[in-house]
């Protein structure tokens, strides 16, 4: 059994090199997820870094799915717009799942913890972008997500080729939006 919970800014050492591993396996399984290869271990370490960091801050929520083990095998993360005319919208970014444990219905379990996130932070639309060739391009529409276009050559897959990425949005029915400030 797999269950989902939120990260603290403070990991166990373990989480933490479940992390870097997922990174890694991510980018060495083919994923645009901002890396090309060889990935060294210095930008994985920064990477979660700066994640860490935005936890702490309160402007973003890790999610993690746990084996009942303890392993982390999955993640997404949830960061909210932080400008006053943009406090009813969040980002969801980095949804990674093990290779390994793919196809069980993870990224959609996530997914779903993503937008109770987003209820409770009271933000209404949330936004994502990946790329036009990606592995999850049917989950997000299976999960309600919405194509909003795309940008030519956005971004380069770990093997260094250019793709296009594709955007998509969710409006949050039944949330209340944030007040302004």
């Amino acid at each position: 059994m797999t269950s989902i919970e939120r990260l603290p800014a403070a990991p166990a050492v373990a989480d933490l090199a479940a992390l870097h591993a997922l990174l890694r396996d991510a980018v060495e399984g083919g994923a645009s997820v901002g890396y090309v290869l060889p990935l060294p271990e210095t930008e994985v370490a920064a990477f979660w870094r700066g994640v860490l960091a935005s936890i702490a801050a309160g402007s973003r929520v890790l999610l993690v799915a746990r084996e009942a083990d303890g392993r982390i095998v999955g993640t997404v993360q949830i960061e909210f717009a932080q400008r006053p005319n943009g406090r009813h919208r969040a980002e969801v970014q980095k949804l990674l799942v093990l290779r390994t444990h793919r196809g069980r219905g993870l990224g959609f379990t996530l997914m779903g913890a993503v937008e109770e996130i987003a209820r409770e932070a009271r933000r209404t639309l949330l936004f994502l972008d990946t790329s036009c060739n990606g592995n999850a391009l049917g989950l997000y529409e299976r999960c309600g997500y919405t194509r909003a276009g795309g940008i030519p050559r956005y971004a380069a897959d770990p093997d260094g080729s250019l793709h296009d990425n594709v955007i998509f949005y969710k409006e949050i029915p039944g949330t209340p939006a944030a007040p302004p400030p």
